[in-house]
């Protein structure tokens, strides 16, 4: 990818290089109980000097929700971890709300036919769940009589080695299941894999500069000085290299014979994340189009399988029977409906008219609220109120003024566990749910970022909502008394439970369960904006994916597969990328404000932010436009505009600030820049 820079930090191993890759006929056997000698512990060693250079990567902490609400008011040196993030467990009271909310889940209205919905969550007929998996990856053609090579090798064509022994295993779980069955396989696994086109469209291992630089990461980084003042332990979050490479490294490393004796003691603490950031930037989910970001749920889902196959988590998908919708206008009704009608009033929403009204209700007069959350609100009033949002809402009818925090706290947690289905939905909830089981925090939050990238829109971004009002409960501890653990611990079996899926609560554990969903929760709480982005490494692959699909045409005639051989050994003997400054065209389209073309001379230290300021100048300040507006305190104001990449390897990209501009024309030289105004309401949070 353009602009990958090495990260340099205290040395955890022997570095490793991913060998040369085929697609051919992998046998993959993972070693059974190799988790449990997973851990390391982290070096001391202190970081390589170096002199910083325009190809330097940028590390940053990831700001926490806390520290994003101090920035407004000044930018503290170093990031200070709150109360909450200093209390290694839920005490006795946390746990109490956690079985109390529990309790009232299994006593709510929707639990009174709980043994019918665990009856339809039944296990899939043997394959189809193979079936299923392949259709969620976007590769259900290799399992189809009249499928041919071409649709399959653009996909194959960007998976790394563990990527692609993923996709192999459950080709041959589901032809054995077949077998199984008396029914002929479709097509033989080995024609797949050994595919001329799928061989020929087999890129070099994508990582072998960045697997180098996950070798020599530490799991932690923290100095003896650190250690001494008892500062918090800093994690360093890599996305340039896909999450199960950075599994299969570890794991490798830990039959290491110099971290057999190795082991950090997880103390319940949340570290600081330092996030290196790539000179291309930072994507979030909604900088991409739609046709982008299914290619990338596609890609994370195979990701997140072969994740699961090397940390040994034995995930089955469930399959829900169909389920009556009550008559209501809010609650117990689909999420995508209910956007879906919301969309008719006000066509930009991406979460519910309802959801967003209580929630801000709840930022004015519920975050300084003792025991916020915690507190029970009267069952009489909170009947009552959801009656007559029910009957008002859309009418306009309903005044907040008389309205108790306490009482739309719990119509809150109300509505999330009445969805016909989980937030979380029923296909990953056990995904979710087993995320808790794994013992490193780097790996935990490799999963949830990838099942946030998989949970379909309207469920992502209510969740994004949800967890927003969440951090600022949290950011408000002082007032309301409610910190991290106690604000996760209440919500988890709202988020965690749910009447379609069987519960995993089991008798005997209930305390050490508590804590692990309390934690995830906690998790998704504190690195929420982390979670909500893009990593490098499928940014990559989509790229990848887009440029194969631009040649596609070239893949129908088996007899050039000789001199396609060719240009792609040719395609990685380039010569060094394009240092020069060269001069691009960018087009403006500003609304009704202006229009037209601006150039624009890119030099090494060209980034996005500079070419918004030149616009800025050359266009809204101007004075034959006039178009800027000045505010009270004398500053201009302008539209909010953004620079967006179209074409070429991509659909439609809206660039990070920091993204240097000279790499992006590197990565992508065919696409457009497009200087246009955001949308009012993004596609997704």
């Amino acid at each position: 990818m353009g602009g990958r820079e090495e990260l340099s930090v205290s040395r955890l191993g022997s570095a490793m290089q991913s060998p040369r890759t085929r697609l051919s006929r992998f046998r993959f056997r993972p070693t059974r109980n190799a988790v449990s000698s997973w851990r390391v512990k982290p070096s001391t060693h202190r970081k390589t000097a170096r002199d910083p250079s325009p190809s330097e990567m940028n590390v940053e902490p990831w700001a926490s929700p806390q520290d994003q609400a101090a920035a407004e008011h000044a930018r503290p040196p170093t990031h200070t971890p709150s109360s909450q993030d200093q209390e290694q467990h839920p005490d006795k009271l946390c746990l109490d709300s956690f079985w109390s909310e529990v309790e009232t889940i299994r006593q709510g209205s929707g639990y009174a036919d709980l043994d019918s919905a665990r009856r339809d969550s039944r296990q899939s007929e043997e394959g189809d769940q193979e079936e299923q998996w392949l259709a969620d990856a976007g590769l259900s053609n290799l399992i189809s009589e009249d499928s041919g090579d071409v649709d399959d090798a653009v996909l194959l064509s960007t998976l790394t080695r563990t990527q692609a022994e993923a996709v192999q295993r459950r080709l041959d779980s589901y032809t054995l299941s077949l077998r199984k069955r008396n029914k002929p396989p479709p097509r033989d696994v080995r024609d797949i894999f050994n595919s001329p086109i799928a061989q020929t469209l087999r890129p070099e291992s994508h990582s072998e500069d960045g697997m180098a630089s996950v070798a020599k990461s530490p799991l932690s980084v923290l100095t003896p000085e650190q250690q001494r003042r008892g500062a918090p332990k800093e994690e360093v979050f890599i996305t340039d290299v896909a999450y199960c490479e950075q599994a299969a490294t570890f794991l490798k490393q830990s039959k290491l014979p110099q971290n057999n004796g190795h082991r950090r003691r997880e103390d319940g603490t949340l570290p600081r994340v330092i996030c290196p950031k790539c000179r291309l930037g930072v994507t979030c989910i909604q900088d991409l189009s739609h046709t982008d970001m299914k290619k990338v749920r596609q890609l994370a889902h195979i990701d997140m399988t072969a994740l699961c196959d090397l940390l040994e988590l034995e995930v089955k998908r469930l399959k829900t029977g169909k389920r009556k919708i009550p008559e209501s206008a809010l609650f117990g009704v689909p999420l995508a409906t209910l956007l879906e009608n919301d969309q008719k009033i006000k066509p930009n929403s991406t979460t519910p008219l309802f959801l967003q009204a209580l929630l801000s209700f709840l930022e004015k007069k519920g975050v300084d609220s003792e025991g916020i959350l915690r507190v029970p609100g009267s069952q009489s009033r909170i009947k009552l109120l959801q009656q007559n949002l029910e009957a008002n809402f859309y009418s306009g009818g309903v005044s907040w003024d008389e309205v108790s925090p306490n009482d739309a706290a719990a119509l809150l947690k109300k509505f999330i566990r009445e969805l016909p289905s989980p937030l979380l939905t029923a296909e990953h909830l056990n995904t979710f749910n087993a995320v808790r089981d794994i013992s490193e925090l780097k790996q935990k939050l490799h999963m949830l970022n990838l099942l946030i990238l998989l949970l379909p829109e309207p469920n992502r971004n209510t969740l994004k909502a949800l967890l927003e009002f969440l951090s600022k409960v949290v950011s408000r501890e002082k007032r309301n008394r409610m910190n991290l653990w106690a604000v996760a611990t209440i919500m988890a079996p709202n988020l965690f439970l749910h009447k379609a899926v069987p519960s995993r609560l089991t008798e005997g554990a209930e305390k050490g369960q508590a804590e692990k969903a309390a934690d995830l929760m906690r998790l998704l709480i504190r690195y929420q904006d982390l979670l909500w982005t893009v990593p490098n490494f499928l940014m990559a692959q989509v790229r990848k994916m887009n440029e194969n699909s631009n040649r596609r045409y070239q893949f129908y005639d088996r007899r050039i597969k000789n001199l396609l051989r060719k240009i792609h050994t040719d395609s990685r003997e380039k010569p060094d990328k394009n240092t020069s400054e060269p001069c691009r065209t960018v087009k403006i389209q500003v609304g009704d404000l202006v229009s037209g073309t601006m150039e624009i001379q890119v030099n090494v230290n060209s980034r996005a932010s500079d070419l918004l300021a030149q616009f800025h100048r050359q266009f809204l300040c101007s004075p034959a436009n006039g178009k800027g507006k000045t505010r009270r305190n004398g500053s201009a104001a302008y539209p909010d505009c953004a620079i967006y990449e179209v074409g070429g390897n991509i659909g439609e990209h809206c660039l990070d600030p920091d993204t240097h501009l000279l790499d992006l024309y590197n990565s992508n030289p065919g696409g457009e820049w497009v200087i246009k105004l955001k949308p009012s309401a993004g596609r997704g949070l």
